[in-house]
């Protein structure tokens, strides 16, 4: 008699036998959800320490602790049988999260919370704390260090009358043009340059300028500006 069992003799055990539905014991859950919750509000905290965006959003924040704890959730329920595990995978599947995330390092911190929330599930306590204090600890050392030279985009409104005076003072700021736009009495000029320890004191030069009608500093991230 072969003692092997393959994969659809264990679906068919699953789905026949009702024994092979295990309960999470009360201890379990406990200490799970303690776990995710705990880590979820270290999550917030971290997240709310480091941020370097414009807006805070605590509503965004806030989903983080809820993440967790909703995920060690999940884990601890399709623990319990394959079949469910198997239906939770058919029905996360899809779901589709359409809100559009800006800043990359807000995905970092959805992983995160998704990770430790199935460490914090499987009953994995030891590598869901030390793996969440080694990434906040990451996280709080990178966002303390002071970026010297940021981008940023200088907006420049001026009539044609100060196009010839506005050359020298944006070749000694060693501008890149990004776009120039002719309108009807003036000119827009949108320009990008980097800064070194937020020296702002060439704009007031720049609005001294007879014909510059307006002159806009703006922080440049890549793909956005704040």
């Amino acid at each position: 008699m072969n003692d092997v069992l393959n994969f659809e003799d264990i679906i068919k055990k699953s789905v026949l036998n009702l024994e092979v539905f295990k309960s999470v014991s009360y201890i379990d859950m406990l200490f799970g959800f303690l776990c995710s919750f705990a880590i979820g509000m270290f999550i917030y905290w971290i997240y709310r320490r480091s941020f370097r965006g414009v807006v805070y959003s605590y509503n965004y924040n806030v989903s983080f602790v809820l993440m967790t704890m909703i995920t060690a959730l999940i884990i601890m329920t399709i623990s319990t049988n394959i079949v469910l595990s198997l239906g939770m995978v058919g029905a996360l599947s899809i779901v589709r999260f359409r809100t559009a995330v800006k800043d990359p390092l807000d995905i970092v911190y959805m992983f995160w919370a998704i990770s430790a929330g199935i460490a914090s599930g499987a009953a994995m306590y030891p590598l869901a704390i030390t793996g969440s204090l080694v990434i906040g600890l990451t996280l709080v050392l990178l966002s303390r260090k002071k970026i010297r030279h940021q981008s940023y985009l200088l907006i420049i409104r001026h009539t044609e009358t100060a196009t010839d005076e506005l050359r020298d003072p944006l070749r000694k700021l060693n501008t890149t043009l990004k776009s120039k736009n002719i309108r009807k009495g003036y000119v827009e000029l949108t320009l990008e340059l980097k800064l070194r320890d937020d020296n702002t004191a060439f704009m007031t030069k720049i609005t001294d300028i007879p014909g510059v009608i307006e002159c806009s500093l703006i922080n440049y991230s890549g793909d956005y500006a704040q």
